[in-house]
């Protein structure tokens, strides 16, 4: 069976079982009374049968989705790393509320700065 973009899921609220018969999904976001209020027929084993990927029957749509989730790249992305650091020196971060690591970042990004320029 081919799955469908999350998006059409959530429009159909639908979920099809082993025998493709249709059942009801409510989600969780939706009350159970807008729920109800929606009657939508099950589809038969011919409607099923036509249903094709969402990248086949529209794949430009599907390719813009993809792109415009999550958090647009950076033009200069930041590497993870793991480092020990002293409980006082984090402690002294934290102490100023949140962005305690962006204002670590700059501390360090300005003493990176003046060793290269030195």
């Amino acid at each position: 069976m081919y799955r469908l973009a999350e998006e059409a899921l959530d429009v159909a609220n639908y979920c099809i079982d082993d025998k493709y018969l249709m059942t009801k999904h409510k989600p969780k976001n939706i009350s159970q009374k807008d729920c109800d209020a929606v009657s939508s027929p099950p589809l038969s084993a011919k409607q099923l049968r036509k249903l094709r990927p969402a990248s086949e029957v529209s794949p430009g749509l599907v390719e813009s989705y993809r792109r415009s989730r999550g958090r647009p790249r950076a033009e200069h992305p930041k590497n993870l790393v793991s480092l020990r650091l002293d409980v006082d020196v984090i402690e002294a971060f934290k102490a100023d509320g949140p962005g305690w690591q962006m204002r670590m970042n700059a501390v360090l990004a300005k003493w990176a700065k003046r060793r290269v320029s030195a």
